[in-house]
């Protein structure tokens, strides 16, 4: 929100300084973001007199100027065509920084004369745009002063308004606020007071009933006989300080009623219209060429200002450019109506379109503001463009604002910590517009203004109090230490830290992702049910929860690889969602690799990451956890995101406490990323509680001092039997002599029968105690043979 000192000025009566407006307005909650003062860059500057004014001795373009400062003369070579003998000007002395360029100026040569000086142009002081020619000064201007002491020049307040002060976003609402913590007093407005109109409308306005809800009130008004030429130099000036283009004299009115009083208006060009005018709903399809030159298509939700033929105005946002006024305009209908913001800010949010009255109309004007706007503006168009305004036209009826409030004065000082005095407290009150309709020391009935939506409890006004008193002169207490608890971390913490450990040794970096992703997305994952999506989601494609981490851990993956990074490996902790009630949700440690194993390397090729990988790192992560990875059973089975050839699901028991594997070809090509991507799911609420006493580890003290002994043994089997099961029965066999069994050959191909094939393992012996003999390696051989062959169906390979 922006405004210039003359025109807070306008509504305030005040002496403050700008610093010392610009410092109350952040005290009270209007936090400053900028103030531009363009006189604080006129340090040095001064009122000069062109003594003469003679031509260049070496440049037909150029004069060689005499001019007084005030303490002597200088000499000056200048290029503007209106410089003079007996011209007022803006002089720069050697010293002065330049404006404009930011440059020191410095005397110098200029085609071989010297120049001791600048007479500058509205541009060279960012004063405006004018390079034509120099600033020329009244006659009766003093030599010598401060350049900046006899220039209009005005003040820039740049402020942060917050959501629910749509009141300040419009002078007179900051005026308010200042007249409130006692910086001036708030002037009258007497632009509002009525205006007898002299004709019946010929115009009327009617609102559809099913759209009373979406436009309240609406209040129009037919003003004949005007001319609509440039707006006066003050008013040009006004909306350029700010930001706004001055466009024509109709125009620039309802932009600077939007501006100084926060009341969005719209004219229309009412010999352009056919019939009165229906506020009614889009039709679906309609079409709108707005004031931006932007056609856009209208939907059912939309509030439409249509005349009996088509739409001309998108209700509350943007007018229409066939109904626009132009410059051949002798008749306009004016409207000042109420829009809600809700349905405001849905169709700007739908057609991405911004406009300084939707900005007002999403957070709210004073509800009674439709006539008294309509009467401002019709004041403004008839001292500025003339004409002759026709009596009121009110469809609808003005909404009623918040009701009485029951104030106690000693919740200020509950709620903030403040001392206040009651009196004290009703004198800001009513500063700020609102009715104290009974006083007692314990009890005060407060009724606020229309224009104040935001204050509608006893807290609201506690809150006013505070603001109004100065944020700066709030106490500081010091929250007390809390003493440290005993247990910080609870056993399922303390265990997760364990695990984002163990996988960042190996090499994954921990992510954090969005709970949400593309229903698209979450389909592919198990998901995407009604009631895992979003009713209000951040951003249009991100409107499910997520059923699986890993959708998000692939498209981050491939986010690396379009940027040059396509070996990674990811992993995060959180949230899955099967359901859209508290409690339909399981925590997950969701992993991901893609690409290969590393970069190329002269002594190790690299090669693509494949299912074994992750079934590593799931291994790792149950060790870690104190599962009992003996008792894992890996089966074949797994969601079909994973590839059914490649992936698969360890179980305790019945349970699935993790699952891995290749992900699917085709759900990498829906995610648009390339592979290959292996990856796995952890259940963290599945896993067994740790047992109060783990068994320890053999330590380096433990171990034996005997040397261990390694057989080999090859079955022929089943090709259907899992290689897991032949090391879970050799495991199984001798579980205190037996300390490690592994697969090291796999073969399937000639010499061997149909539907076979041969698994060797090879099986290590650790005696504790003594050196084994033949006999009893033989017994535990025995034993290994024996439970293979009973597990799997195979025969030892001969």
């Amino acid at each position: 929100m922006k405004f210039t000192l003359s025109w807070l000025k306008d509504h305030l009566d005040t002496i403050a300084s700008v610093a010392e407006i610009g410092k109350t307005l952040t005290m009270i909650g209007l936090e400053i973001e900028e103030i531009i003062d363009p006189s604080s860059k006129l340090d040095g500057f001064v009122v000069g007199h062109v003594l003469t004014a003679d031509k260049h001795p070496d440049a037909d373009k150029l004069k060689l100027c005499t001019v007084d400062n005030g303490q002597g003369t200088l000499q000056i070579v200048c290029g503007a065509p209106n410089a003079r003998a007996g011209l007022k000007v803006a002089l720069a002395t050697p010293g002065c920084v330049i404006p404009v360029s930011g440059d020191k100026l410095k005397k110098g040569k200029i085609r071989g004369v010297e120049s001791q000086g600048m007479m500058c142009s509205t541009r060279e002081l960012c004063l405006g745009e004018d390079h034509d020619g120099i600033i020329e000064l009244p006659e009766d201007t003093p030599v010598g002063v401060p350049l900046a002491s006899v220039l209009n020049i005005d003040p820039v307040f740049d402020i942060s308004v917050t959501p629910n002060r749509a009141d300040c976003l419009g002078v007179r609402g900051v005026a308010r606020d200042l007249a409130a913590v006692g910086l001036g007093t708030l002037k009258a407005d007497p632009l509002t007071a009525p205006l007898a109109g002299t004709f019946a409308s010929p115009r009327r306005v009617q609102i559809a009933e099913d759209t009373l809800a979406a436009c309240p009130v609406f209040v129009g008004r037919t003003i004949r006989g005007v001319k609509n030429g440039d707006s006066p130099q003050w008013l040009k000036d006004r909306l350029l300080a700010v930001g706004l283009r001055p466009i024509s004299a109709l125009v620039d009115i309802t932009n600077y009623v939007t501006i100084g009083w926060g009341r969005p208006l719209h004219v229309f060009d009412a010999d352009t219209l056919n019939g009165d005018l229906l506020v009614r709903f889009a039709q679906p399809g309609e079409h709108l060429v707005a004031l931006n030159d932007k056609t856009y298509e209208l939907t059912a939700e939309m509030v439409a200002v249509a005349d009996q033929g088509k739409a001309h105005s998108i209700g509350g946002v943007m007018g229409g450019v066939d109904s626009g006024c132009t410059g051949t305009t002798t008749t306009v209908f004016l409207e000042a109506a109420l829009f809600d913001p809700r349905r405001i800010a849905r169709t700007a949010r739908t057609l991405t379109l911004e406009s300084d009255a939707k900005h007002r109309f999403e957070r709210g004007v004073d509800p009674q503001s439709p006539v008294w706007g309509a009467e401002l503006a019709t004041r403004l168009i008839l001292d500025l463009c003339g004409g002759e305004a026709s009596e009121l036209v009110i469809a609808g009826d003005m909404p009623a604002g918040n009701g009485p409030i029951d104030f106690r004065p000693s919740r200020v000082r509950q709620l903030v910590g403040i001392e206040v005095a009651t009196a004290t407290m009703i004198a800001m009150f009513e500063r700020l517009g609102c009715s104290v309709l009974s006083t007692s020391d314990d009890l005060l009935t407060v009724q606020p203004p229309s224009w104040r939506g935001d204050i509608a409890e006893e807290h609201d006004l506690v809150e006013e109090v505070a603001r109004l008193n100065g944020y700066d002169n709030l106490p500081v207490t010091p929250l007390p230490r809390l003493s440290m608890p005993k247990q910080v971390l609870t056993a399922q913490q303390k265990t997760l830290r364990v695990l984002t450990r163990t996988l960042a040794g190996r090499g994954l970096h921990e992510t954090v992702t969005w709970s949400f992703l593309p229903r698209a997305q979450a389909e592919l994952f198990g998901g995407g049910q009604p009631e895992l999506l979003l009713a209000n989601p951040i951003s249009s494609d991100l409107d499910a929860m997520r059923p699986s981490i890993l959708p998000n851990l692939a498209t981050a993956a491939g986010r690396n690889a379009a940027r040059g990074y396509p070996n990674v490996g990811l992993f995060e902790v959180g949230p899955q969602f099967h359901g859209g009630e508290p409690g339909d949700q399981t925590r997950v440690i969701a992993g991901l690799r893609a690409g290969k194993t590393g970069p190329r390397h002269w002594d190790e090729r690299p090669r693509a990451v494949d299912v074994f990988d992750v079934k590593a790192d799931v291994l790792a992560l149950l060790k870690a956890a104190g599962v009992n990875t003996d008792s894992l059973q890996i089966v074949a089975e797994a969601p079909s995101y994973y590839h059914p050839g490649r992936s698969g699901s360890l179980r305790l028991g019945k349970v699935v406490v993790a699952q891995f594997g290749d992900l699917h070809p085709a759900v990498l090509k829906a995610l648009d990323v390339k592979g290959p991507m292996v990856a796995f799911e952890l259940f963290v609420e599945r896993l067994p509680t740790p047992k109060a006493k783990a068994t320890k580890a053999r330590s380096l003290l433990q171990a034996s001092a005997f040397q261990p002994l390694e057989r080999d043994f090859a079955f022929v089997v089943d090709t259907s039997v899992a290689a897991e099961a032949m090391v879970r029965a050799a495991r199984g066999a001798d579980r205190q002599m037996i300390t490690d069994v592994s697969v090291f050959d796999l073969y399937q191909g000639p010499n061997m029968p149909d539907g076979k094939k041969s698994l060797a393992v090879s099986v290590t012996l650790q005696p504790m105690e003594k050196t084994l003999t033949d006999a009893e390696i033989e017994e535990i051989s025995g034993k290994v043979i024996a439970a293979i062959e009973k597990a799997t169906g195979g025969s030892l390979r001969k």
